[in-house]
């Protein structure tokens, strides 16, 4: 039980398209990261940048190039390994004809649950996952966020070791997201490893441990979500100060300006005639403290004063966007 849940080192993966002429693109370049057991795992990245072939080699759908990939001490693809996975892919397709009870009767036997056991605990599972009420009805009536669910509760049924959820809040409400928060809690809580990709970055800030980002099949940054937000990650420029002040000035606007350099502010919010929200990015607490005598000698009055934290967003974006610099 030592080994992590998921490895990868140097993974690539090449496809080769076109019947005539032979081009080669690829999805991933010599990824490499670790996914300890027991924690929640994000995967970020934008449209084709290989999220979806990375999940396809864990679970052996595909083939990688290159590198090496474990899933549980067992190589990717391994049996042994995928009996141990609850998978819910980013568009489940459930047949129209079956209920929310037959359709888990027909994901638990694909996954060798005793139709004791899928009885036993189907029950408990669709209301934990909000479908309860509608249990019996025909899937052909379930809205996208009542398959989500369904998804989730199928994922679950055959009490799995680690969970691969691909857009596991896609087409939900906040509420339902929320509640899918806790279910994923709740997993963890339980030794539980749950690894999943979104594009709602927000949802990953609020639930996962570490994140890694992927850019065109490229691995840019693994790291630790409070870290991230709490700019202690190097290379950011979220790593300076991010001091927040609300002011009331006395006076002209222009004298209130005139000591901040452009360049440290990155918003300027008129709230009434005399009152300002400013936010200001300061490399250092030196900073933070001359600024602040600066502005109590132009007459404003500090109302509030705090630290802001960035969001994982702006992180991805920074982070993103500096690569593509540098490339």
């Amino acid at each position: 039980m030592g080994e992590a849940a998921i490895e990868v080192e140097q993974l690539s993966k090449t496809y080769v398209e076109g019947m005539l002429r032979r081009k080669k693109r690829e999805a991933l370049r010599e990824v490499s990261f670790q996914v300890e057991r027991g924690e929640i795992f994000g995967l970020l990245g934008g449209n084709g940048a290989g999220k979806t072939t990375f999940i396809k080699i864990l679970l052996g759908i595909i083939r990688r190039s290159q590198g090496k990939a474990t899933l549980l001490g067992y190589p990717a693809g391994d049996i042994r390994g995928r009996r141990r996975v609850g998978y819910l892919p980013e568009n489940l397709r459930v047949p129209r004809h079956l209920t929310a009870i037959t359709a888990l009767e027909y994901y638990g036997h694909l996954s060798n649950v005793p139709s004791s056991v899928i009885r036993q605990r189907r029950g408990p599972l669709l209301e934990r996952v909000g479908l309860g009420a509608r249990a019996n009805d025909p899937v052909r009536n379930y809205s996208k966020g009542m398959l989500q669910r369904l998804g989730l509760a199928q994922a679950m049924l055959h009490d799995p070791d680690i969970f691969i959820l691909d857009e596991p809040t896609d087409g939900l409400d906040p509420l339902a997201r929320s509640q899918v928060r806790g279910y994923l809690a709740e997993l963890k809580q339980q030794g539980k490893t749950v690894f999943l990709n979104s594009h709602i970055l927000q949802e990953v800030e609020l639930i996962c441990d570490r994140v890694a980002i992927l850019d065109r099949g490229t691995l840019r940054r693994v790291a630790n979500v409070k870290e991230i937000t709490s700019g202690k990650i190097d290379g950011l420029a979220g790593a300076n100060q991010l001091l927040e002040v609300q002011l009331d000035l006395v006076g002209d606007e222009a004298r209130l300006r005139e000591v901040l350099p452009a360049d440290t502010i990155i918003t300027w919010q008129k709230l009434t005639a005399d009152s300002f929200r400013v936010v200001l990015r300061l490399p250092d607490q030196a900073a933070v403290d001359f600024f602040v005598d600066e502005l109590r000698l132009r007459g404003a009055s500090i109302i509030g004063l705090a630290r802001r934290r960035i969001s994982l967003e702006e992180a991805y974006l920074e982070i993103v966007a500096a690569e593509s610099i540098d490339n």
